[in-house]
């Protein structure tokens, strides 16, 4: 059985964010890749694979918000991976930009969040699982 990640109110308030984050990137990409004509105009030059990550994300949010929230202990891992996943997307972002792509500023500011919010969460989560040591004393 995988230990639990300690009881604690930031992990419960992170938890809640993550599904309403994951939620609501659900709802804005979701209206954008498979809205009409107008939703797309109004999301102006945004970045195709930008967007299909971010809404593809969307559900791992949710998966992570859930599963921090039952304190599981592999939650931990994944907001990690969607914390570095989301910064190499970043990355890919930032070169598309320095190569003369077309973007919204306010994707830039997006994806800094995105990434800092999920390290920030991951950070918080890894730091409550239960000590390597605790886990063996408790193994028959």
């Amino acid at each position: 059985m995988k230990p639990l990640l300690q009881r604690n109110p930031w992990l419960r308030g992170a938890s809640v964010f993550a599904v309403l984050f994951g939620l609501l990137t659900l709802k804005q990409g979701g209206t954008v890749l498979f809205g009409d004509a107008a939703a797309r105009s109004a999301a102006g030059a945004y970045v195709p694979f930008v967007l299909w990550f971010n809404f593809i994300a969307g559900f791992a949010y949710v998966a992570a918000g859930m599963a921090l929230w039952r304190r599981l202990g592999w939650a931990a891992w994944l907001a990690l991976c969607i914390g570095l996943a989301t910064a190499l997307v970043f990355a890919a972002f930032g070169i598309h930009v320095l190569t003369g792509g077309a973007f919204e500023v306010r994707t830039v500011a997006a994806m800094a969040l995105r990434t800092a919010v999920w390290l920030g969460i991951s950070a918080l989560a890894l730091r409550l699982r239960p000590s390597r040591a605790a886990s063996l004393e408790t193994t028959p």
